[in-house]
């Protein structure tokens, strides 16, 4: 059977009209040839941006685990050892949980340009202190400060020994600084600070304090250097630890000065006798209070050699703006404090209202205060004198010589507080207040 399709029969007419030849086939595209470098350039710009697409991510994932709060539930002090890299401060950080992700830590101080700048000290984190907030304060150095304070009074030698217990200090101390020439105060220094560094500060503050209130200074004060001004500034703050009082006992001792009369002062015999130590651990002793020493005001005229400890700025103002009045004496009155007199009269009528009061509280049980060392005790009897005691005889334990003693000329000298029969402890009394004052025995 034959499959061939039949032509249909074409008209006359059709059959004698020309056959279009038919159409070209279309041409062959050629294929243009890819360079490799244009290639190699297409496959590298698809690598990088996949990279930044992943550094992307990273730096959100970094982001956001340096902004979190960390893991610290509570305030934490670390201390970053010298010579720390960056790789020994993450370990230790993550070791006391100050942080959870060390590699972003590290990323994060790669990024922030802070990996060269962290600081190694004593550093106190806060309770949930971000990667960020970790590294501000080790990269800024913000180290915990520690405080030492040094008491007004204390002499140079008790100085260097409270600077050398301190733990937190380093370095020796080669020598003590001279007396007078460092400012008591309250120091703050990272730990690990030296001692020396210390000293060197408190004695900077000396000269820049001293300097200040001696420009301040009133023409007619009888101290005519910076040197004399501290030396009674440290006999001043030995004798009275009252704010209220530093300026009037000042006063006194300028009025003696002026009226060329001996200082009488206590402290100065101690120095006399322990020199920087600073303290005889004990009573004064009767024939201590006429033994010559370069400092001991009870035979010396006008001021010792050398300041007796290390004043403080209150006890410096209180020389230069000294009370004016015309007292000559002071003696403990009871309540801390001390009752002034101008003339020994009143002193006397002082000195013996304080013993009616000592005499009513040793009645009453009381003890003898612990303050009785390095004090001179007071005359049982009236006291007559005007400068210093006379005529002790070796051996003698009793820390006064009683007035009146044949051969001897009467002087007078304030008694202190501090005594056996110094009150100090015992509020009820106020000798500067008549009211308060109990009704004296006369004998």
């Amino acid at each position: 059977m034959n499959d061939t399709p039949r032509v249909a029969p074409k008209s006359p007419s059709e059959a004698l009209k020309p056959v279009a030849p038919p159409a070209p086939p279309p041409k062959a595209r050629r294929r243009r040839r890819t360079s490799p470098f244009l290639s190699m350039l297409s496959g590298l710009f698809t690598v990088v941006l996949v990279v930044a697409g992943l550094i992307g991510v990273g730096f959100a994932v970094v982001s956001n685990q340096s902004e979190k709060a960390g893991p610290l539930s509570s305030d934490r002090v670390v201390i970053i050892p010298k010579d720390s890299g960056l790789t020994e401060i993450t370990e230790l950080l993550e070791r006391e949980g100050v942080i959870d992700h060390a590699w972003t830590f590290k990323t994060s101080a790669w990024i922030s340009g802070k990996r060269g700048e962290l600081k190694h000290g004593e550093y106190l984190f806060k309770a949930h202190a971000s990667q960020n907030d970790v590294l501000d304060i080790i990269s800024s150095g913000k180290v915990v400060e520690h405080a030492v304070t040094i008491p007004e009074g204390l002499t140079s030698e008790q100085i260097v020994a409270r600077l050398r217990e301190n733990d937190l200090l380093a370095g020796e101390i080669t020598q003590a600084p001279k007396e007078g020439s460092i400012l008591p105060d309250t120091y703050r220094f990272p730990r690990g600070f030296s001692r020396q560094g210390i000293l060197d500060r408190m004695a900077r503050d000396q000269r820049t304090v001293l300097a200040r209130i001696w420009e301040r200074r009133p023409a007619d004060l009888p101290v005519k250097t910076p040197q004399e001004l501290v030396i009674l500034a440290s006999i001043v703050e030995k004798e009275t630890g009252r704010a209220d009082e530093r300026p009037r006992v000042a006063g006194v001792f300028i009025n003696r000065l002026n009226r060329r009369m001996k200082l009488q002062s206590d402290p100065t015999i101690v120095y006399g006798l322990a020199g920087g130590k600073g303290t005889l651990g004990r009573p004064i002793q009767r024939n201590e209070i006429t033994q010559a020493t370069p400092y001991n005001t009870y035979v010396i005229d006008g001021l010792p050699p050398g300041p007796i400890a290390n004043p403080g700025r209150a006890a410096m103002e209180a020389v230069v703006n000294h009370s004016r009045t015309k007292d000559l004496y002071f003696v403990a009155d009871g309540s801390g404090g001390h009752a002034f007199a101008e003339t020994l009269d009143q002193h006397n009528r002082n000195v013996g209202r304080w013993r009616q009061i000592e005499t009513t509280r040793i009645q009453q049980g009381g003890k003898p205060p612990a303050e009785s060392v390095d004090k001179v005790e007071p005359l049982p009897g009236p006291d007559n004198r005007t400068e210093a005691p006379a005529g002790t005889q070796p051996g003698d334990n009793a820390v006064a010589q009683p007035a009146g003693i044949a051969g001897t000329k009467a002087r007078a000298f304030d008694a202190s507080e501090g005594t056996p029969r110094d009150p100090l402890l015992n509020k009820t009394y106020d000798l500067n207040s008549p009211k308060q004052l109990p009704q004296l025995k006369v004998p």
